[in-house]
């Protein structure tokens, strides 16, 4: 591994530790630090990144094995939809790493991820609130539909390929400025 892969990788799992004790925030700041490595790619130069998808696949599980810990803690239908979330998403990244094709990535997308956002802030903000099957389906489904969308962007169209982080974020910076000149 490169010095900027070690980098990136410390960042990941050290992000992914807050779900352990804080779920929902926890979560939010999971997924914040699972983009930094963006940043920290345009940013460093300390050898590169060799395979970026293969190795943010690999760090995705870092985070989604503390929302499977965390997950594991509840009862009923939302563990068991998030055990199974997990597992089907983790059949994915297999199939990915043995094919190294990104399509993959949206045949298995990541419903684990939305899942568990939901279901956590749920237990910390409606922790009364009881999930039955009908329930569940309902939110799972425009969940499912969001990240499947989601994955076909980042992964069939390739919609972010040729940008820098950084760069996005002077464009969008420059286009908000714009009014305001």
């Amino acid at each position: 591994m490169t010095t900027e892969e070690i980098i990136i990788a410390v960042v990941r799992v050290a992000g992914a530790l807050p779900v352990l004790r804080w779920a929902f925030a926890g979560a939010l700041i999971a997924i914040a630090v699972d983009l930094s490595d963006l940043f920290q790619m345009n940013l460093l130069d300390l050898g590169g990144v060799r395979n970026y998808q293969s190795l943010d696949k690999w760090l995705d599980v870092s985070y989604m094995l503390t929302f499977l810990i965390a997950a594991l803690r509840w009862r009923g239908l939302a563990r068991t939809l998030a055990a199974a979330l997990f597992v089907f998403r983790l059949v994915g990244l297999g199939a990915f790493e043995l094919t190294g094709e990104r399509w993959v990535l949206a045949a298995f997308p990541n419903a684990f991820e939305f899942w568990f956002l939901l279901i956590a802030w749920m237990r910390h903000y409606r922790p009364e609130h009881q999930f039955d099957l009908r329930h569940a389906f309902a939110w799972l489904i425009p969940l499912v539909v969001l990240k499947e969308a989601h994955e076909l962007v980042l992964h069939s169209w390739r919609g972010l390929d040729n940008y820098t982080a950084v760069g996005l974020v002077q464009s969008w910076w420059e286009w908000l400025t714009a009014w305001i000149r």
